[in-house]
This record gives C-alpha cells, sequence and structure tokens, in this order.
C-alpha cells in the first residue's frame, strides 16, 4: 500500500505531526496514532514521547501567557473571558487535582492553562505537575489506541489494517486543513490589528 510505504519512509514526520497536534489538542490523533503503531507503521513508543513533548509544551505555552498578557489578552479578545472564569472557578474548588486533570476535559484545556497562570501558580511548581500530567495523558491515549487496534484487529482481521491507513491518511489531509485556515486566521486578525487604529481614532475637526 502507498500509505504504508510513505509513513515508512517518512515516518518521522508523523511524529513531528503529533509535537505539533498535541501541542494545540491532539487525543483524537495520539489515539490514532497508537491504533497505527499496532498495526507497526509506528514505534508506539516514539507516538508517546512526542505527544508527551507537545502536550508539556503546549501548556507550558499558555501558562507563561497567561501569567504575562493574561489581563491584557482578554481585555483584547473577551470572547475568552467565561472560559477562562469557568477555568478558574475550578482551580479555587480543586487545585492541584485540577492541575493535573484538565486535559482530560475536552474544550477546556487551552483556557486552563492559560487561567493557572494568570492565578499566580508558581511556575515551579506548573511545571513538574504539568510534566507529570502531560506523560499520563499521552501515554493512556495512545496506549488505548494500541489496545484498540488490537482489539479490532482480532475481530475483523485485514478490515482493521485498511480502516488505520485510511484514517491516518483523514487525519494528515485534517492537519493541512486546520494549517491552513489558522494561517487565514492569523492574517485577517494581523490585518484588523493594522486597520483599527484609524477606525477607533478620534473624530476629525
Amino acid at each position: 500500500m502507498e500509505l504504508e510505504r510513505l509513513i515508512a519512509d517518512y515516518g518521522d514526520f508523523v511524529y513531528v505531526i503529533t509535537f505539533i497536534w498535541t501541542f494545540l489538542e491532539g487525543e483524537t490523533f495520539v489515539i490514532f496514532a497508537g491504533f497505527a503503531a499496532q498495526q507497526n507503521l509506528l514505534s508506539l513508543t516514539a507516538i508517546i514521547a512526542a505527544a508527551w513533548a507537545g502536550s508539556f509544551a503546549g501548556d507550558q505555552f499558555y501558562f507563561f501567557m497567561g501569567r504575562r498578557y493574561g489581563p491584557y489578552l482578554l481585555k483584547r479578545f473577551p470572547r475568552g473571558r467565561p472560559g477562562v472564569e469557568a477555568a478558574l472557578d475550578w482551580l479555587r474548588r480543586y487545585n492541584t487535582v485540577f492541575i493535573l486533570s484538565f486535559r482530560f476535559i475536552y474544550g477546556v484545556r487551552t483556557f486552563s492553562s492559560f487561567a493557572i497562570g494568570m492565578a499566580g501558580v508558581p511556575p515551579l511548581r506548573f511545571l513538574v505537575l504539568n510534566f507529570a500530567a502531560a506523560g499520563v495523558w499521552a501515554t493512556s491515549f495512545a496506549v488505548t489506541g494500541y489496545l484498540l487496534g488490537n482489539a479490532f484487529e482480532a475481530i475483523l482481521g485485514e478490515l482493521v489494517r485498511g480502516f488505520g491507513l485510511v484514517m491516518l491518511a483523514v487525519l494528515a489531509m485534517s492537519v493541512w486543513i486546520v494549517t491552513f485556515v489558522h494561517r487565514r486566521q492569523q492574517r485577517k486578525m494581523s490585518a484588523a490589528a493594522l486597520l483599527s487604529p484609524t477606525d477607533t481614532g478620534a473624530a476629525p475637526p
């Protein structure tokens, strides 16, 4: 199969995609990467390492953005305030447990690490807890994909292999689409920022 040969030749690129994807979010990608590892297309250990590093790095980035620029960014982008306030409420109630578990709660990861930075959690404490939680997260989702591959292959045989290859192709295309849309949105935001001083300036005499 051509995709199988592509992964064999450029497997390292899949690990880079895993790092980038998990920097942003990524549990679905990690599951299917674990699935591909069960098919001997990828290394499970390398997938876990890339996902661990990406998840850890992403949350460190959002943490320091919240710590340094939190109030300014919320004022600039007020639509993010509800998510940040919800994360702060969870942090006040559960503290360490929330720091260790927020990445397992779908849709709140970015808001959570940003809010934790705003809340004044010591950087070293967050770094240690974030490193441990990222490792548990990466391992659990990658192993889940690996074990699901074993279970499905026992039932469906070669159909599972074909499905895994198709999903990897779909995910690769998804990476391209997400990157394209993200860059387009960034260009629009940059253009709006350049225009805003003239739009909000003082009225002419």
